[in-house]
């Protein structure tokens, strides 16, 4: 990773800090927002002490911190305990699904060719003399 050194300007004063290369451009717009919030801040209060301004606007920051750490925190479970609700929602459904083919398993009665794919032996055994019948009868000799 490699560092630069960036100029930066907040409310008046000039800094040259280190900086990873990629995140120069977050640097940039971080210190933008701070001096923007010490100019509103000045101009709403009245307060020209720089030390003063910069005390508040670092409370201000960590209590909007503070309220997206807890939206976070909220957020996360609240999506938790909706995956929850879908995975008991999932799990019943499984459950219904094994229990009706379990059911239709018992209630279903087998079918002929399923359970004895073979023709029986009946149907394959050649006709014996005394199996057929006919009604004409042969003689012999004429």
């Amino acid at each position: 990773m490699t560092t630069q050194r960036v100029d930066i300007s907040v409310f008046g004063r000039s800094f040259r800090v280190n900086c990873p290369t990629e995140q120069k451009e977050a640097l940039e717009l971080a210190a933008l927002d701070l001096d923007t919030r010490l100019t509103e801040l000045k101009n709403r209060t009245g307060v020209s002490n720089v030390e003063q301004l910069v005390f508040i606007a670092a409370l201000n920051v960590c209590h909007e911190l503070a309220q997206e750490r807890t939206k976070t925190a909220d957020f996360a479970h609240t999506m938790e305990a909706r995956i929850r609700v879908l995975q008991n929602t999932i799990e019943q459904a499984l459950l219904q699904h094994t229990s009706i083919d379990s059911v239709e398993q018992i209630t279903t009665p087998p079918s002929p060719l399923s359970s004895n794919p073979l023709p029986s032996q009946d149907l394959l055994s050649q006709p014996t003399e005394d199996s057929l019948s006919t009604d004409a009868t042969y003689e012999e000799g004429e």
